[in-house]
């Protein structure tokens, strides 16, 4: 009997167990529900700031709430957690001894000043194209987009072309059989203003990868004053979103590489130069490496996340000044008698010397043989001459004319360049010998006044700027709707 009554209870029992467990988990479904709803409504459209660091919540990840307000993020509350439990000191005997009195919560309001707020972003769902062989566009397309923004600079248009297209076919195949194929790391050379960032940005934007832009005069050995190597790769992460996989398939441009040469005079210790080529093989090469998220340097208070460097294309530029004069002495070293003697002004003027550029050069101006090796595909840029100039104020998509012509077309006046007007502002960059960098400043001096008195007439329909506008002899020509007047003062 007393068996059989077992089994009744536990029959009964097991009876009740789904009703309960169903009971208690929609319970939990509505305390989740209420808790979204509380913190929806607590939402004022700034991000959480931690007390302790003041990193915003969309760096540091959710925050843990305190009473009074306060907000402490996971990273610095874990810090916390291990110092105290590392401590000699008992804090449980400490909280019943007479006369110690605990930080009341209430009293840390008014220690810090309070944090600068941060509106919060409005999330945008990221949709990152597959790389994919076949989206991959062929060298002849990359470079006729380069062409519609680049002007000139034919020969570094097709190899960067060729170079970008066999480095993703490597990324989008993964190849890594018997026959592994190398990165197709660049090294631009050309003065300054002649287009080596231009052509990057180009570039990046129509792949649709994410481009990191720095500078290599700010980098120094780790441990010195500066940017350490490693942060370049963080701001290509920072550009990719934080995204670690889209970043590992970005480009990374470093200009003004040329100053980062060994230096050749120098009693001190060269932390800013070999030391950083030294430091930057393994980058170039291919590697793990360790970069903070959301900072430039490595300290405690930042998470750091692993890069895999294998698949980055980097692309470093410099202007190189002086490497001229060391082409011209290493082809100046032939005989200056007999059948094949050459004279020694014969390179004086050629305006192609850079062209003639080696890896010898570049190794004899400060550029150590295992950095050199590791950028395989070496090109030169043109200095831009008058003629280019010309046709960088007037051919490209986003031409400098077409801008101010856009700019004056919304208040309904056409604006109009002579030929020689344009020579003329040539003429005047090629002055300044900064490339087209000279030739936004010289046509920003003379639209000013144009710019601001255009807007003062409604009856003007017509601006055409002319030479003598440029050399200050004369005024630009000024018409009417449908009528023509002498020409404003300049």
């Amino acid at each position: 009997m007393s068996d059989q009554d077992f089994v009744i209870v536990d029959e009964e029992k097991d009876s009740e167990i789904p009703q309960e467990k169903e009971n208690r988990t929609e319970d939990s479904r509505k305390e989740v529900v209420k808790d979204a709803e509380k913190e929806r409504e607590d939402d004022d459209g700034y991000e959480k700031i931690c007390f302790i660091c003041h990193r915003p919540e969309s760096v540091t990840g959710k925050m843990i709430d305190l009473p009074n307000h306060i907000t402490v993020c996971p990273d610095c509350m874990q810090r916390s957690f291990d110092a105290m439990s590392s401590s000699p000191l008992d804090l449980g005997k400490m909280m019943n001894m007479p006369g110690v009195q605990f930080l009341n919560l209430s009293d840390l309001e008014g220690m810090q000043p309070e944090a600068k707020k941060i509106k919060k972003k409005k999330e945008k769902p990221k949709e990152f194209p597959e790389l994919d062989i076949k989206n991959i566009p062929a060298p002849h397309k990359i470079k006729a987009r380069l062409d519609e923004y680049v002007v000139g600079q034919e020969r570094a248009k097709k190899t960067m072309a060729v170079a970008v297209y066999n480095h993703y076919k490597r990324v989008a195949t993964n190849t890594m059989d018997d026959i592994e194929i190398e990165k197709s790391n660049m090294l631009m050379i050309g003065p300054t203003g002649s287009g080596k960032t231009y052509l990057v940005k180009t570039l990046a934007r129509l792949l649709d990868v994410p481009l990191a832009i720095t500078d290599a005069t700010s980098l120094t050995e780790a441990g010195y004053i500066g940017d350490d190597i490693e942060s370049v790769v963080s701001k290509l992460l920072a550009a990719a979103d934080n995204d670690v996989e889209r970043a590992e398939q970005g480009i990374i441009f470093i200009d003004e590489i040329d100053k980062i040469a060994k230096k050749k005079t120098s009693s001190q210790r060269d932390v800013s130069g070999e030391s950083v080529q030294q430091g930057m093989l393994k980058l170039l090469e291919g590697s793990e490496v360790e970069v903070p998220v959301g900072a430039n340097s490595k300290n405690a208070m930042v998470p750091l996340t692993t890069v895999n460097t294998k698949n980055i294309l980097f692309i470093c530029g410099g202007a190189f000044p002086d490497i001229e004069e060391i082409i011209k002495e290493r082809l100046q070293k032939k005989t200056s008698m007999g059948f094949n003697s050459e004279l020694k002004d014969t390179y004086e003027h050629d305006e192609n010397l850079l062209s003639k550029v080696t890896v010898e050069d570049l190794r004899k101006f400060g550029m150590i043989p295992e950095f050199l090796g590791r950028l395989p595909i070496i090109f030169t840029l043109k200095g831009l001459d008058k003629e280019m100039l010309v046709k960088i104020l007037r051919e490209p998509k986003n031409a400098i004319l077409k801008q101010y012509q856009k700019l004056l077309a919304l208040d309904e006046v056409k604006l109009d360049f002579d030929d020689s007007a344009l020579e003329a502002i040539a003429e005047k960059a090629m002055e300044k010998d900064t490339g087209a960098r000279a030739l936004r400043a010289i046509i920003e001096e003379f639209m000013l006044d144009i710019m601001y008195e255009i807007p003062k007439d409604d009856n003007i329909g017509e601006v055409t700027i002319t030479r003598a506008y440029i050399e200050g002899t004369g005024g630009p020509v000024i018409r009417l709707r449908g009528q023509e007047v002498p020409a404003l003062n300049g």
